[in-house]
């Protein structure tokens, strides 16, 4: 049986955050930027843990997103990853569900960008089909090659969303997806 922990970023120890960061490190083989790790603190976090060892991670920040000009409060996954020794064992599908129970309990709608759609499908997630963009300011600029990858949960005040519409993001620092 593993541990599962939820805590906000700031009710966790430097030491976790620096184990949280070596996990996502290992877990995308390196090609996790310091922008990455920027996206993934400042929310909530599950870890899936196993006699204190971190081996699984989801987060979820806030993030306003726009579908067709109306606002929604949505909570944006970040920061998904497992030990790659550990990878297929369901620890991530474990880390999802609990975030999952963060989202639609704290905000609008889940939303995030993957290029791992079979995963987040069989946990409910829809891929989004309308054209993406990005604001910064007044002004908003498509997103072409980001509408491939973003996916969003539905649910309660989202149920209705058109998967279809214009979704619109605030530009970040890094990806803006």
């Amino acid at each position: 049986m593993h541990d599962i922990h939820l805590f906000t970023t700031a009710e966790a120890s430097g030491d976790l955050l620096a184990a949280i960061r070596r996990l996502l490190g290992d877990a995308y083989g390196g090609d996790f930027s310091e922008e990455d790790w920027e996206h993934t603190i400042g929310g909530w976090h599950v870890v899936v843990a196993d006699g204190g060892a971190t081996l699984s991670h989801a987060a979820v920040v806030p993030r306003v997103l726009e579908v067709a000009d109306r606002p929604l409060n949505v909570g944006y996954v970040e920061g998904v990853g497992t030990a790659p020794v550990r990878q297929g064992a369901g620890l991530g599908s474990v880390a999802m569900a609990k975030i999952s129970e963060v989202i639609r309990s704290e905000y609008e709608m889940g939303a995030l960008s993957t290029g791992r759609h079979d995963f987040y499908e069989r946990l409910g997630w829809e891929r989004w089909r309308g054209p993406t963009f990005v604001r910064s300011g007044s002004q908003a600029v498509r997103t072409e090659e980001e509408d491939y990858g973003v996916m969003v949960l539905r649910f309660g005040p989202s149920k209705d969303v058109d998967l279809t519409a214009p979704l619109t993001c605030e530009t970040r620092r890094g990806d803006d997806w």
